[in-house]
């Protein structure tokens, strides 16, 4: 058989999917789970863990490179440590999606909570958007990454740091609606009762508003939470900060929240970065509120973590005050904090340690 064309990677494949490579390689179908749960459940990082494979199989993967790596250059702290960390990736992007295979930098991060261990991941190299108040935004966009290297930075943490994660969410580097199918794929295999089968309810992906990818990921009915980043409640003004809304405008992006809340009978997230002077004021206030009224939901307030623009992180009492006026209003309100700040591991400042020096708030 003329094997050159196969896909021999045996990460990021589903188990239909590893069913088809086994039996192109002439193997039995059983091959196909035992893979699956050697690489999503166990981890496995060789294939000398493979011990059921017969070892002429495991010879021809290793000659096809069937398990290949993403190797970590650089860590915020120390392992065993207890705090929060971020992880930086040297990444190789698939050469079959048009570009040139050499190394790029992605950043993951581990999130410690009392009761939570979260991976917050990245779904690309850069970002085909330009967030203002985003590092990732200030990167050249360099590719979207293969679901093998999307779920790899949750088995990599999770083996580094010992512990199981409760908790993955997409909203790392990227958009992941821009890279709609590798991110559900990886997902699904997250989910998989075959792998590490984290609950959909504690898988999020995130999403500056791609309307389309909303409607399908509606439409196809994924168990997954979806939230949006709101960041500005003015339906003029909300174009200024985040250029998605210019191809994707405000009121069109409630419409496709709303359809997605009666659809699925379930609360959409609305995250917004707090910024003053930007989308703070009592008219901007007003406004969320209005939204919030609208559409079946919580709000995630976020601190601003970044200087870019010359802005400044809100005070503790203007965050308070604010939180507490939607609290008034009969709002479900949450401040999430900034979570890795002190690892530049916050929301927006993924990459600003890679972008040579962008300030930091």
């Amino acid at each position: 058989m003329n094997t050159a064309e196969l896909d021999f990677n045996l990460k990021g494949k589903s188990l239909s999917e590893l069913e088809q490579l086994f039996a192109e390689l002439g193997q039995p179908k059983f091959r196909a789970k035992q893979a699956f749960r050697r690489v999503n459940l166990h981890l496995a990082t060789s294939l000398d863990d493979f011990s059921e494979f017969p070892k002429s199989l495991r010879e021809e993967l290793a000659e096809n490179n069937a398990m290949p790596t993403m190797p970590v250059r650089h860590r915020s702290a120390e392992a065993g440590s207890h705090s929060t960390e971020k992880f930086v990736f040297d990444v190789g992007l698939d050469p079959r999606r048009g570009k040139t295979e050499s190394a790029k930098s992605i950043e993951a991060v581990w999130i410690v909570s009392e009761n939570r261990r979260t991976v917050c991941i990245s779904s690309q190299a850069g970002c085909t958007l330009n967030c203002s108040f985003c590092a990732t935004g200030t990167l050249q966009f360099l590719g979207n990454l293969p679901a093998w290297q999307i779920v790899e930075q949750v088995y990599e943490l999770t083996r580094v740091r010992g512990e199981r994660v409760s908790n993955v969410v997409f909203m790392g580097m990227g958009e992941p609606f821009h890279n709609y199918e590798d991110v559900i794929k990886a997902a699904r295999i997250l989910h998989h009762p075959e792998g590490l089968n984290i609950g959909a309810r504690h898988i999020t992906i995130s999403t500056a508003g791609v309307i389309p990818s909303i409607e399908r990921f509606t439409t196809n009915r994924e168990p997954f939470n979806l939230a949006i980043s709101l960041n500005h409640s003015d339906p003029a003004a909300r174009g200024e900060i985040m250029d998605v809304d210019k191809k994707y405008p405000l009121d069109k992006l409630l419409i496709a929240a709303r359809a997605y809340t009666r659809a699925m009978e379930r609360r959409i997230t609305f995250e917004y970065v707090m910024i003053p002077g930007v989308n703070m004021n009592d008219e901007h206030l007003r406004r969320l509120i209005k939204i919030g009224r609208s559409v079946r939901c919580k709000i995630n307030l976020i601190p601003l973590n970044t200087t870019l623009q010359g802005w400044r992180r809100p005070s503790l009492a203007e965050a308070q005050k604010f939180q507490g006026a939607l609290l008034d209003a009969g709002l479900t309100v949450f401040n999430r904090g900034s979570p890795g700040k002190d690892v530049n591991g916050a929301c927006g400042m993924l990459a600003l340690e890679m972008a040579g020096g962008a300030s930091t708030g």
